[in-house]
């Protein structure tokens, strides 16, 4: 369900999108939360890692994972603070937006 900037999911979980990443992030019930879906804040950071992933022109997962020269697969990190609706991107984050500040965005009709 859409809700202000965030969608919520059963159990408590709710999901914003990430500019940086250029995807969706979630968290859970265990992540304080101000009640606000316009302009949401969670406590602690949220910390998200994984592999640098494909996408197609759609910004969509191809199923496959970017790879190095030696063919490892690309850590990423996206570090992020949530307070009263802006992201606060930490310096750990390894997309573009790392130190930087937005206001959360709605997520796009598609």
């Amino acid at each position: 369900m859409k809700r202000g900037v965030l969608r919520t999911a059963e159990g408590g979980h709710f999901f914003f999108w990430c500019p940086g990443c250029k995807e969706p992030h979630i968290v859970g019930p265990t992540w304080g939360f101000n009640g606000d879906y316009d302009r949401p804040t969670f406590t602690p950071s949220v910390l998200v890692r994984g592999n640098k992933t494909m996408k197609d022109q759609n910004g969509r997962w191809t199923g496959d994972w970017e790879r190095d020269a030696a063919g490892n697969l690309i850590p990423e990190i996206c570090h992020s603070f949530v307070t009263d609706g802006q992201i606060q991107f930490l310096g750990d984050c390894t997309h573009a937006m790392a130190g930087q500040n937005v206001p959360l965005a709605p997520f796009s009709e598609d």
